[in-house]
């Protein structure tokens, strides 16, 4: 089950691409934590990919922080092996990091089932947005509603969230 919003966010320690392992504790000094589950082989998420990565640079100087967790089985699905997603972010040049989730225990603390779903947390690490990055996937010129930049938006203005809820749209995290 996934979490509810007003839940505290459940720590984890993973590897990154870079061979850097994180916690939760590593985005201590950000305001806003979103927890970006994510993978290489999904259609989703190389659709949403380029607005993920825009919205990092655009809000990385306000004190927001991105970190993409894979969780997939790469026996099931070889694309979404540490190497390959190692790879596949450097290739894409990845301005956050990009955690492996080996056992998939923290995709389940989360109750993530969907690639691409986020989880934004406020400064006290409190669940205050959960859902899909925007309202369209396949074309960003014909976006309407831009899910996540609204919720950091108003969280960064001291605001509560117009829209705290939206089903993540994406592929299903392949489970072993």
């Amino acid at each position: 089950m996934a979490l509810k919003i007003g839940d505290k966010a459940p720590d984890f320690k993973l590897l990154g691409v870079d061979h850097n392992t994180y916690s939760l504790d590593s985005f201590k000094d950000k305001k806003i934590l979103g927890v970006l589950f994510i993978c290489v082989h999904c259609p989703y998420v190389k659709a949403w990919e380029p607005r993920f990565l825009q919205i990092q640079e655009d809000y990385a100087a306000r004190g927001v922080a991105l970190v993409g967790i894979t969780s997939n089985d790469p026996v099931k699905f070889p694309e979404d092996s540490f190497e390959n997603t190692r790879k596949w972010a450097k290739e894409k040049g990845y301005n956050f990091p990009y955690l492996y989730d080996e056992d998939q225990s923290v995709a389940r603390a989360y109750g993530a089932e969907r690639t691409p779903e986020i989880f934004v947390f406020d400064e006290r690490r409190a669940l205050r947005y959960h859902g899909r990055i925007d309202d369209n996937h396949e074309d960003p010129s014909k976006v309407k509603v831009h899910y996540l930049r609204d919720a950091l938006d108003a969280l960064l203005a001291g605001k509560s969230v117009p829209i705290t809820e939206t089903p993540p749209a994406g592929c299903t995290i392949k489970w072993k």
